[in-house]
C-alpha cells in the first residue's frame, strides 16, 4: 500500500530501523511492532552480544554498527535512541542517506549542529522529529488546561531530584556522552518555554562531585530563567546521584489568584485556601502516543504537537546555562 503525502510517496507499512538497545529503544520496539502502519527490520547497538540479544527479543535482524544499518535499503525511518552525544552525528547521517528519523531529546548537544540538521532534513523534504513525550503527559496537559486560572504568573519551579546508589559507570554518569544536565535533560527547560514563551536570560550553577575521569557520582544543576513575554520568575533545578539522599520531582506556579502544585503524580489547583485535586491520568503509553502522532504527519500531513525548531529554540536555552555556569556570568539567551 502506498499514498502521497507531504514528505513524497509513502509506502505502508514503513519499514523501521532502530539505533540504541536501552530503555527508550526497547519501548520504541515494542511499539513499532504493535503498530499496524510499521514494521521493524533492524536493531544497531554499541555492543555485539547485547544487539544480538536485543534483537533476538524483537524479531528483527542485529546490526553491529550504525552506519551499515542507515546504509540499508529497505529502511524508510530510523529511530535514534542512544547516548546523547551520539545524537548529532547519526541524525545528520541518517538524513543524509535519505531517512525520515525519529531522535529522542536533544537533537545534538550543540545548538549550532542541531541547527545545521534541521536545515538538512528540510532541504531534502524528509521528516525530523525530535521526541518531547513530557508534552503529551497528564502533568503538562493539565497545567495548560488550568493555567488560565492562576490570572498574572509570578514564580514557576520545577525540581527533579533523582537518588540513585551505587552509581552505574554507564554513560548517563558521563560528562560528555551525556552532555551539559540541563541540555541532556532538556525537558526540564522545555516544560517552562512551552507553557510561558521564550526565555531572555539565564542564570545557572552546575557542580558534579566523585567519579574518575568523565564519569561522576553526583550532579546538582540550578538556573533561574526571565521570560521575554512574562514578568514572572522562573527556576529550575535538576540532581541525581549518589549524594542525593530523597527522590523528588515537584512542578508549581504561583500567580495572582492561586497555585498549581504537582508533587510527583498527584496534583492540586490552590484558590482561596481550597485545594481542589486534580486528575492527571497515567504516565504510560507516551512513546506508544508519539509514534502514533508522528506516523499521523507522515502519512496523512496532520499537524505533529512539536517542531524541531522549538526543541533547538530550547536547546539554545540549556546551552546558554552552560555558558553561565562556566563564566559564572547571566548570559542572555540567542534567540
Amino acid at each position: 500500500m502506498s499514498k502521497i503525502a507531504s514528505y513524497g510517496e509513502i509506502n505502508l507499512p514503513i519499514r523501521v530501523g532502530v539505533i540504541g538497545t536501552g530503555f527508550a529503544a526497547k519501548v520504541r520496539t515494542q511499539n513499532i511492532v504493535a503498530e499496524s502502519r510499521t514494521h521493524l527490520v533492524a536493531v544497531a547497538g554499541r555492543t555485539p552480544e547485547r544487539t544480538v540479544e536485543f534483537a533476538e527479543s524483537c524479531n528483527a535482524l542485529p546490526i553491529t554498527d550504525w552506519p551499515t544499518l542507515l546504509q540499508m535499503s529497505d529502511i524508510d525511518l530510523v529511530i535514534v535512541a542512544t547516548i546523547n552525544g551520539d545524537h548529532g552525528q547519526i541524525v545528520r547521517a541518517a538524513i543524509e542517506a535519505g531517512k525520515h528519523t525519529i531522535v529522542e531529546y536533544p537533537l545534538a548537544l550543540n545548538p549550532q549542529e542541531a541547527a545545521e540538521i534541521i536545515e538538512l532534513a528540510a532541504a531534502k523534504k524528509l521528516l525530523l522529529h525530535v521526541e518531547h513525550i513530557e508534552l503529551l503527559g497528564g502533568l503538562h496537559q493539565m497545567m495548560r488546561e488550568q493555567l488560565h486560572h492562576l490570572g498574572e504568573v509570578y514564580y514557576a519551579r520545577y525540581s527533579t531530584i533523582v537518588t540513585q546508589r551505587p552509581i552505574p559507570e554507564k554513560w548517563t554518569f558521563h560528562r560528555s556522552e551525556f552532555g551539559f544536565p540541563l541540555s541532556a535533560a532538556l525537558s526540564r527547560l522545555h516544560r517552562f518555554t512551552d507553557l510561558f514563551g521564550s526565555i531572555e536570560s539565564i542564570n545557572c550553577h552546575n557542580r558534579y562531585w566523585g567519579g574518575v575521569g568523565d564519569y561522576y557520582k553526583t550532579c546538582l544543576c540550578t538556573a533561574q530563567l526571565r521570560f521575554k513575554n512574562t514578568n514572572a520568575i522562573g527556576e529550575v533545578i535538576y540532581g541525581k546521584g549518589e549524594g542525593l539522599w530523597q527522590n523528588s520531582r515537584k512542578f508549581e506556579v504561583h500567580g495572582e489568584n492561586g497555585a498549581l502544585v504537582f508533587d510527583g503524580d498527584e496534583g492540586v489547583l490552590i484558590q482561596s485556601g481550597i485545594s481542589t485535586p486534580l486528575d492527571l491520568g497515567a504516565r504510560k503509553g507516551l512513546f506508544a502516543k508519539d509514534l502514533e502522532l508522528v506516523l499521523d504527519h507522515l502519512i496523512d500531513g496532520q499537524p505533529i504537537y512539536v517542531t524541531p525548531a522549538a526543541s533547538l529554540g530550547t536547546l539554545r536555552v540549556a546551552d546558554a546555562a552552560r555558558i553561565s555556569a562556566e563564566t559564572r556570568r547571566t548570559v542572555m539567551v540567542d534567540s
